[in-house]
């Protein structure tokens, strides 16, 4: 009896950690949705009904449609809606295809304006291919662990992670222009995407430490840090070796847009 209190309480400490998780993870969703409105307000959303490329539509209502899914399900969690949450869950198995397609869709639409041979091409194709690769390989895994709910909402969490740059760019070039002299330069190309590099290492960095220190936690966070960590490091540096600028071309051959 005496070894069962300890172990009582442990678990009573668990509980409440992880009802944190749960608790504050739709306030991060609402937040991150709010910030993708404002981002995307001037140059999408306040004029859906002016002339617009189908690419442009096809991946803003996707992106949209993940938002609120994201929301929904953390609030179904919150207030016990576990039917639904099921329900929502497996919409995604059809949503998330969507969201990859359209994802190869536009960054293939927007790649091929940008001169074969320029750095710049290669620079993002890193940044929009890599980013979508990396998003379904962390919503692959939350699949995978599904039936083991604590560990599944981590890396739904997480999700978001390799979609922060085309949020935190247009907010910085709209709002904070000065933030751009901050971002570094390559080849005449201000990096600025470095910046919400650096802030989503923060986050996900504080995460990892919230885990371990309240937990006593070591895996899904730390697991996405290794390929966001990779993704930050090729959208940097793949830009200016030739194994990635015969990929780009390789796949800027393929009819995707």
């Amino acid at each position: 009896m005496a070894k069962a209190l300890p172990n009582r309480k442990r678990k009573n400490y668990l509980i409440k950690a992880n009802k944190h998780l749960y608790r504050y993870s739709s306030i991060y969703f609402v937040v991150f949705s709010l910030l993708a409105l404002v981002a995307f307000w001037s140059s999408y959303y306040s004029r859906l009904w002016a002339p617009m490329a189908i690419e442009v539509h096809f991946h803003g209502i996707t992106m949209t449609l993940w938002c609120v899914m994201l929301i929904g399900q953390a609030f179904f969690i919150r207030f016990k809606k576990y039917n639904l949450h099921r329900f929502t869950g497996k919409l995604s198995f059809l949503l998330v295809p969507l969201i990859i397609i359209s994802g190869f869709n536009i960054a293939h639409f927007t790649i091929e304006n940008i001169p074969v041979g320029h750095p710049a091409r290669y620079y993002s194709s890193a940044l929009m291919f890599n980013s979508i690769i990396v998003f379904a390989l962390i919503y692959g895994l939350a699949i995978y662990h599904r039936k083991k709910p604590l560990l599944h909402a981590r890396y739904m969490l997480c999700s978001i992670l390799p979609l922060i740059t085309p949020i935190s760019d247009r907010i910085i070039f709209k709002y904070i222009p000065s933030l751009v002299s901050y971002a570094p330069v390559a080849e005449g190309i201000r990096m600025v995407p470095a910046i919400g590099f650096s802030l989503g290492q923060i986050l996900l960095i504080s995460l990892i430490i919230w885990d371990w220190r309240k937990n006593k936690q070591f895996n899904a966070f730390f697991i996405v840090w290794i390929p966001l960590t990779i993704y930050h490091f090729s959208v940097l540096y793949f830009y200016q070796y030739s194994f990635w600028q015969g990929f780009t071309e390789w796949l800027m051959s393929l009819p995707l847009s």
